[in-house]
């Protein structure tokens, strides 16, 4: 046998291995939020073959993981990071220095930060696309560990948020981003691309944003016959469109193009909160976003002032926002916009959304079932049953009552490969 043959019997001979993981209390589907107590979750090819009563050891050749001191829940979907980058005072000498390779080593070590901290699965919305597809794609092959990553192709207005700003013109005319583009014809050109580059989603900006360098505003950018052209074409093509929008106009005329999430969404009004439940639209808040550009707003000498006034202007807001929109019935998924705060600190979120008035039970549901469901990834992930991957993460306290738990993870195991012993 060569040696090639030889190292991928051996590895299918480990990965048939049984797991056993013993669990003192579980929320194995918090969907129904039963927490189940002595359970033993049985794995084996990375998947759930079931869940026993009562705590049991692995046959010869297995693993058994005592858990019985632990509350073990699903691992943690984030549905809106960068992850390679993260908000800093090199910023933007690093746009310049930086290539994709060396994003995708930056994307690598934030990745698997997350991946400590609980996340499983995080969705990458707008990163360096080279950079963070080739990271996707190097996980889903086994040549790199880390969290699952759905990455996304940016669209947005020429100008706009999610464009070059605050360089010489010959340099952002060197950095121009892909993606860019004027008029409803030229966006669904800039969809149909982003799809043939490997984009598992579209994410698009119909408003300013907060960290963009100019002084636009937070307003309506993408035109309304242009965020049609995307959403028709990107639909069209099996893609979700996913939609950073702050100001109220460019909120609602994401959804009434039919955007899949609003992200964000500070200024939202009754109005958008109507269209958000008539169109089953997500939320993803990302209130440690706003928590985080409005505290270092007061203090960041090398912040840029048209960042800093809409940092403090839309930050403080967000909370809020949640708060209006859950109490209007509006369906959500847990998502941070780490990057702009730091990788790893992705769970603070949790905190932030029960201050909106969510029970912990509802933040849980956010970044596991509704967070899967939103991804479309529910098949796979989102609950410990059986026949779904071996995603699953274990704390010491009770996250029901203290959510906060949820910053403390003492256990990770994403497919069935423990990542944090």
């Amino acid at each position: 046998m060569s040696a090639t043959a030889w190292a991928q019997s051996a590895a299918a001979a480990e990965q048939d291995k049984q797991v056993f993981v013993q669990a003192g209390r579980l929320l194995a589907d918090p969907a129904n939020g039963r927490v189940e107590q002595e359970r033993t979750l049985v794995i084996a090819n990375g998947k759930i073959l079931e869940v026993r009563n009562g705590y049991h050891s692995a046959p010869e050749g297995g693993n058994t993981i005592d858990l019985r001191d632990s509350f073990v829940l699903p691992g943690l979907i984030d549905s809106h990071v960068h992850i390679t980058s993260e908000g800093g005072p090199t910023s933007e000498l690093d746009a310049v220095k930086k290539t994709a390779a060396d994003r995708a080593l930056d994307g690598l070590m934030y990745a698997q930060r997350s991946l400590h901290a609980g996340f499983t699965t995080l969705a990458d919305l707008g990163g360096d696309s080279d950079a963070v597809m080739a990271l996707r794609d190097s996980i889903n092959s086994g040549r790199a560990f880390g969290p699952r990553i759905i990455a996304a192709g940016g669209v947005g207005a020429h100008g706009g948020h999610g464009d070059v700003h605050g360089y010489r013109p010959d340099i952002t005319e060197l950095f121009a981003r892909p993606g860019r583009c004027s008029g409803a014809d030229d966006c669904r050109r800039a969809v149909r691309q982003a799809v043939q580059r490997g984009a598992d989603v579209i994410k698009i900006a119909s408003t300013g944003g907060v960290l963009s360098n100019t002084a636009a505003g937070l307003s309506q950018q993408l035109q309304d016959d242009e965020l049609r052209a995307i959403v028709t074409t990107a639909h069209a093509l099996g893609r979700r469109v996913v939609c950073h929008a702050h100001g109220t106009d460019g909120v609602n005329a994401a959804l009434r193009a039919g955007v899949d999430s609003i992200e964000h969404g500070t200024y939202l009004d009754a109005e958008s909160i109507k269209l958000m439940k008539a169109n089953k639209t997500y939320l993803v808040p990302t209130l440690l976003a706003g928590a985080t550009v409005a505290e270092r707003a007061k203090t960041a000498s090398w912040m840029p002032p048209a960042v800093r006034d809409k940092a403090l202007e839309a930050g403080p807001k967000m909370v809020d926002m949640a708060r209006r929109a859950r109490e209007g019935g509006v369906q959500f998924a847990f998502g941070t916009d780490s990057g702009v705060s730091a990788h790893g600190d992705n769970a603070k979120e949790f905190a932030l959304l029960v201050s909106a008035g969510f029970s912990p039970l509802d933040t849980i549901r956010s970044a596991t079932v509704w967070g899967a469901k939103h991804n479309r990834i529910d098949h796979e992930v989102g609950a410990l049953t059986t026949g779904k991957l071996a995603d699953l993460i274990a704390v010491k306290g009770d996250p029901l009552q203290d959510v906060t738990e949820l910053e403390r993870v003492s256990f990770v195991m994403k497919s069935g490969k423990v990542a944090k012993l």
